[in-house]
C-alpha cells in the first residue's frame, strides 16, 4: 500500500514538473515569437495582476484563469492585449466593434479597443497565486522548480533503494537461520 502512495506521488511531481516547464516554454514561444502575451489553449488562459487599477476586486499578485467568450457585455472584466501588454479592466461602453474599458480603480476610460483584442473574460481570481507564477516564470524559477524535483525524486529513489536493501538483507538472515536449522538437525 505505502509503495503504491509512494508511486503515485513521484508519478504526481513528474506530472506537475512536465505540465510547468511545458506551459512555461509555451507561453515563452507565444510571447516572444508570435507577441501574444496571454497565449489561450484551448480558449483558456491565465495572467496575473500587475497593478492596482482593479482594487479593490482585483489585487496585484491575484492570478486570473480567463475565459474567452462569444460576446461580451458592460461590466464584464476582461483581459485585453493593448502594445504587448496585458490589461484586465471592466468593459464600460460597448459600440459596434468599439469597446471601451476602464479599471475600477480609475477615473478615466481607456482608449478605446476592438473586439479581437480581448483574450477573455476573467471568471476566477486566485488571490497571492500569482506571485508564485511570475517566480516560476522565470528562469531561476524554473531552474528552482526542476532542481526541487530532481532532489525530491532522488531523495524518494535512495528511500526506496534503501529499503529494498533491507528488505533483501532480512530475507538473506532468514535465509541463514533456515539453514543453520537444518544443518543443526
Amino acid at each position: 500500500m505505502k509503495k503504491k502512495v509512494k508511486a503515485i506521488i513521484r508519478i504526481t511531481l513528474l506530472v506537475i514538473v512536465a505540465l510547468l516547464i511545458g506551459v512555461n516554454i509555451y507561453a515563452l514561444n507565444a510571447s516572444r515569437l508570435v507577441g501574444n502575451t496571454v497565449p489561450m489553449p484551448f480558449g483558456v488562459g491565465a495572467a496575473v495582476v500587475l497593478s492596482g487599477s482593479m482594487e479593490p476586486e482585483l489585487s496585484v499578485g491575484d492570478l486570473l484563469i480567463i475565459s474567452e467568450r462569444e460576446s461580451y457585455e458592460i461590466d464584464d472584466v476582461v483581459v485585453y492585449q493593448d502594445s504587448g501588454m496585458a490589461i484586465t479592466h471592466r468593459i464600460v461602453s460597448l459600440a459596434d466593434n468599439e469597446i471601451i474599458t476602464r479599471g475600477d480603480a480609475n477615473n478615466t476610460d481607456d482608449a478605446p479597443i476592438s473586439r479581437e483584442q480581448i483574450k477573455g473574460e476573467v471568471v476566477l481570481s486566485i488571490p497571492f497565486v500569482g506571485y508564485i507564477v511570475n517566480a516560476v516564470k522565470t528562469p531561476i524559477g524554473t531552474l528552482v522548480i526542476l532542481a526541487l524535483a530532481i532532489f525530491l525524486l532522488e531523495r524518494s529513489f535512495h528511500a526506496k533503494k534503501k529499503k529494498d536493501r533491507e528488505e533483501l538483507e532480512a530475507i538473506r538472515a532468514e535465509i541463514e537461520k533456515l539453514k543453520q536449522k537444518q544443518n543443526n538437525k
